[in-house]
């Protein structure tokens, strides 16, 4: 018979391990639990475009394709990319700012994202960033070329620091990248009567203004025609025929809308027009597919395209990307995929980990000192204004900032025409039309 006060004391030293054993699993699974909870707790992204658009929905592609890619790898301080996207709508014309304005709040107070991409474009980026300064969240910009938006970190940076622009070079650099291009074209061709046809938007007012002011009195060009039309023209029969009549010799397109890309192309070909198309931006008519959407009537079309785009091996992230983009969606990335793409598999990562956490001010420090290759530059960095750094010499092939790349079509083929080093490194030259123009005075 066993004694009960052994019994008792036995009984003691079970329930004392019993306590001990729970205490122990309490904290190995508060430990546990807790570790787990946080490693698998996401970064969020919120991801703020015209998801219905043409630039958008590309975009949109390359943003899931980067999260992917960057979840495949591990994410992020060990935890995974979580992409939330709202549709801004703001490639309608004129955009909504109430549109743009919800879908951004949305995405910050219900949501809770941790960073913003978004196209930015236009006036719909000067109300994004009156909200994200509102509640302290980064956002990084693939799009936005208005001048405002780099100029107000300056002008105020308590205020607009959580801005930040990977892509859209503001006026200034666009007009730079462009007259260095006419420069060339100038010393190596002998055109010297400028003319442009933009669409009526405010992210090219800058560049207007700086054709009509600089260009004549600095360089010495003749400007000869300035046509603007509004969004939502398909014929451009009037505006050749007026440049004609000036004697345009280069026109530089300002078109970021396929809507006036590629009529435009088709007007300029099947009227034979004696201009030559040359620097500037024309959506549209840049694409591999505007061969097929002009029905081949781009050629000759020289305008500023991505290396992404094009399949030229700018870094060693550009083919890679192209290529994992197109066996991913089935078609080439468009010209806001490629910053969407590089700001969440290269950009916000790599200031993510140097900072060793997702704090707003901690981040915002790490972008600022940002010095990383891209599949659209060998060494990006941002300038004090969040803007992107681009060379002293914006056409300059020797620098490994960023860079403005024009491509020519040649019977179906996209040629590298500027940097002329790259121009002449790729074996090309300029083709021209097969009908008369200026061309048929080059000695």
């Amino acid at each position: 018979m066993l004694d009960s006060k052994a019994l008792t004391k036995i009984q003691s030293i079970v329930l004392i391990a019993i306590i001990v054993v729970a205490a122990l699993g309490g904290v190995i699974a508060y430990v546990w639990f807790n570790g787990k909870e946080e490693s698998s707790e996401t970064i969020k992204i919120g991801f703020l475009a015209d998801l219905d658009g043409v630039a958008g929905k590309n975009a949109w592609q390359a943003a899931v394709l980067a999260v992917d890619q960057i979840n495949d790898e591990g994410g992020v301080l060990g935890r995974r990319f979580e992409l939330i996207e709202e549709d801004s709508d703001e490639e309608s014309i004129p955009q909504d700012s109430v549109k743009v304005s919800s879908a951004l709040t949305k995405l910050i107070t219900i949501d809770k994202v941790d960073f913003i991409v978004s196209a930015a474009s236009s006036e719909a980026g000067l109300v994004e960033q009156e909200i994200i300064a509102e509640h302290k969240k980064i956002l990084i910009a693939f799009q936005g070329q208005v001048d405002a938006l780099t100029q107000r970190v300056i002008d105020n940076y308590d205020k607009y620091k959580y801005f930040f622009k990977y892509l859209g070079w503001n006026a200034t650099a666009v007009y730079q990248a462009m007259t260095d291009g006419l420069l060339v074209l100038r010393e190596d061709l002998g055109f010297n009567k400028i003319g442009y046809l933009a669409e009526d938007l405010l992210w090219n007012k800058g560049i207007r203004n700086a054709f009509d002011n600089y260009l004549e009195d600095l360089y010495g060009f003749d400007v000869v025609y300035k046509g603007v039309f509004p969004m939502g023209t398909f014929d451009f029969s009037s505006y050749f025929a007026a440049a004609e009549a000036a004697g345009t010799e280069v026109l530089v397109p300002l078109i970021t809308g396929n809507n006036g890309g590629i009529p435009v192309a088709k007007e300029y070909y099947d009227r034979q027009s004696p201009i030559f198309i040359h620097g500037g931006m024309m959506l549209g008519a840049n694409a591999p597919e505007s061969w097929n959407w002009t029905d081949g009537k781009c050629n000759y079309i020289c305008t500023a395209v991505l290396p992404i785009i094009a399949g030229y091996p700018l870094t060693s992230k550009t083919l890679p990307a192209r290529e994992a983009f197109i066996e991913r969606w089935g078609e080439t990335p468009g010209p806001w995929a490629g910053g969407a793409y590089d700001i969440l598999r290269f950009v916000l990562p790599d200031a993510i980990n140097r900072a060793g956490t997702i704090e707003t001010e901690a981040v915002i420090e790490a972008l600022e000192e940002t010095s990383t290759e891209t599949s659209l530059a060998e060494n990006f960095v941002f300038t004090e204004s969040h803007d992107v750094m681009m060379g002293e010499n914006l056409m300059d092939a020797d620098s490994d900032y960023m860079m403005a790349m024009l491509f020519q079509w040649q019977n179906g083929q996209q040629v590298p025409i500027y940097p002329k080093k790259i121009m002449e490194e790729a074996g090309a030259s300029y083709m021209f039309p097969d009908w008369s123009g200026p061309w048929d005075n080059i000695s």
